[in-house]
């Protein structure tokens, strides 16, 4: 933690987001940096050495993480926002979304054909589930430092807020068909159809339960401490019955975790009206646990991934990742504009200021890669969804706000003085 927090000091000198040096700091002194002092200075058996146990042994904390950023998701889904976006912003944000993943999906199949051995069906499934999820924050401080404005700000602010929901809803079905692919042998209509819609109905069921039963404590405890304390407990129940689920006496049902925070944030905010004052408070707690996901994130990259003989696939794979992704974003975001008849700037620019990657793709990624990395015939699938997103984030942490910069720039909201 107190080697992540200095690197927010250099990332300030070099004008990058503090998210890129949590991910640096996690590679740096996870097992394939730090760790080979541990391991004479060799790759051979790192899996087995000291620092590699302490890293998966904690990886719980990306579960706990990710709970609370599809809390904090959910908490932006109100009801009356929505009805205020229009029709317009909820057509885009779906092309947008649907757009992305539907591109990198049929880029990868074409890859999947090349190295039929390296890209599964269930690497591209996942890949494409994570390509929808965009990141807001190095968009967001673009606009506020150069205090742009405009019709193209004023569609991108609710794209972005709703843009995570949907992608964690994509995320939830592709990822389950993924599974079931990777885990499920032969066709099986109850494996491959039924049970992934079983899985998202009754997250989405708890996610509501839950929801409102917090909502009704907040009855009783006013204060904004033991409020805090509610909805940390909920998080906490949803986690622990991700895990519960998964028990043979109980179904062995793969649920997301994401789907169930995400609806209890949402029911949260639209049934108690003081919900502001707790998430004030909450956004305050959950920092330091976003740190540690992300440094997590960073020590769970496995570098020889990189470096051995099938490391040019990886860079294909991550290479075709983040093209394609981009022209998803932005075929979408013009595509949706179009039918949603916005502004010509909208329909040219909007797209750019969509490319950043960071916070939920990485979460996703991680889901992806605690599952897969259960099982050995998967284990491969588990690095390089890592490897990708991984790398794709750093790439777009770093391009990401010069293009929303240009994109700003060339729809004409940033001013001639800014």
């Amino acid at each position: 933690m107190l080697v992540a927090l200095l690197s927010t000091r250099l990332m300030k000198l070099i004008k990058l987001p503090n998210v890129t040096g949590y991910i640096i700091t996690g590679i740096l002194v996870g097992p394939f940096v730090f760790g080979l002092l541990f391991n004479n200075f060799t790759y051979d058996g790192i899996k087995e050495a000291i620092i590699y146990n302490y890293v998966d042994k904690i990886k719980w904390v990306s579960t706990i993480a990710l709970g609370f950023i599809a809390f904090s998701i959910g908490t932006s889904f109100k009801i009356n926002m929505i009805k205020s976006v229009g029709k317009k912003v909820i057509i885009i944000t779906i092309f947008e979304a649907l757009f992305a993943s539907l591109v990198v999906i049929l880029a990868l199949i074409g890859l999947h054909f090349i190295f039929p051995d390296h890209v599964s069906w269930s690497l591209v499934l996942t890949l494409g589930a994570i390509a929808s999820a965009t990141a807001p924050a190095a968009t967001l401080m673009v606009i506020r430092q150069y205090k742009a404005r405009g019709p193209l700000v004023d569609t991108l602010l609710p794209v972005v807020a709703l843009d995570d929901a949907a992608a964690l809803i994509l995320f939830a079905i592709l990822f389950q068909i993924a599974t079931t692919i990777s885990f499920g042998g032969g066709f099986d209509a109850y494996k491959m159809i039924a049970k992934p819609i079983i899985e998202i109905v009754i997250s989405i069921s708890i996610g509501l339960v839950l929801g409102f039963f917090i909502s009704l404590l907040n009855k009783w405890f006013k204060s904004r401490n033991n409020r805090l304390i509610i909805c940390i407990f909920s998080v906490f129940v949803a986690c622990g019955l991700y895990y519960l689920f998964k028990l043979p006496q109980l179904g062995g049902f793969e649920l997301s975790s994401l789907l169930m925070c995400m609806m209890i944030g949402a029911v949260y905010t639209n049934a108690r009206e003081d919900s502001s004052r707790t998430l004030d408070v909450m956004d305050r707690f959950t920092s330091p646990i976003y740190l540690m996901f992300f440094v997590i994130s960073g020590a769970s990259l496995d570098l020889t991934i990189f470096f051995n003989k099938n490391g040019l696939i990886v860079l294909a794979i991550a290479g075709t990742y983040v093209i394609f992704r981009v022209v998803g974003k932005y075929l979408g975001a013009f595509t949706g504009a179009s039918i949603a008849k916005s502004e010509d700037k909208v329909k040219k620019y909007l797209g750019f200021a969509l490319i950043p990657q960071a916070g939920v793709a990485i979460g996703l990624a991680t889901t992806a890669n605690a599952l897969f990395s259960q099982n050995p015939e998967t284990q491969e699938i588990a690095s390089l969804v890592i490897a990708v997103i991984l790398t794709s984030t750093l790439i777009y942490e770093l391009v990401g706000p010069l293009v929303s910069k240009f994109a700003l720039k060339k729809a004409g909201e940033i001013g001639e003085n800014e």
